[in-house]
């Protein structure tokens, strides 16, 4: 059983900041992609920030620059800094990471997700 636990959501001003966190706990032979999804109200989740196993990031045009995702290996966590928030960030943030399970009969990768949690940002 894979889980990963969400935490550092809530309420910010505009200009504010907050930081989610991610911790991915469980019986796996790795974790390799991390990131961090969110959805608006009646939109599809839509891809925030991406961080491999190397440290290499990838960021929605919309938050480069305010929003920065890092990730402790042997932790087996990831980050969301999310700096100068808007009122159009507000969300429903989910935590995503691709995982490898290795057992005597298999090797093969799952995807999981957070239970997501509620940011909103005020004017």
């Amino acid at each position: 059983q894979v889980q990963l636990d969400e935490s550092g959501g809530g309420l910010a001003q505009a200009g504010g900041s907050l930081r989610l966190s991610c911790a991915a706990s469980g019986s796996f032979f790795s974790v390799n992609d991390m990131s961090w999804y969110r959805q608006f109200p009646g939109k599809q989740r839509e891809l925030v920030a991406l961080i491999s196993t190397d440290g290499s990031t990838h960021y929605v045009d919309s938050v480069k620059g305010r929003f920065t995702i890092s990730r402790v290996n042997p932790k087996n966590t990831v980050y969301l800094q999310m700096n100068s928030l808007k009122p159009e960030d507000t969300a429903v943030y989910y935590c995503n990471a691709d995982f490898r399970v290795v057992t005597e009969d298999s090797d093969e990768e799952f995807e999981y997700w957070g239970q997501g949690t509620q940011v909103t940002v005020s004017s």
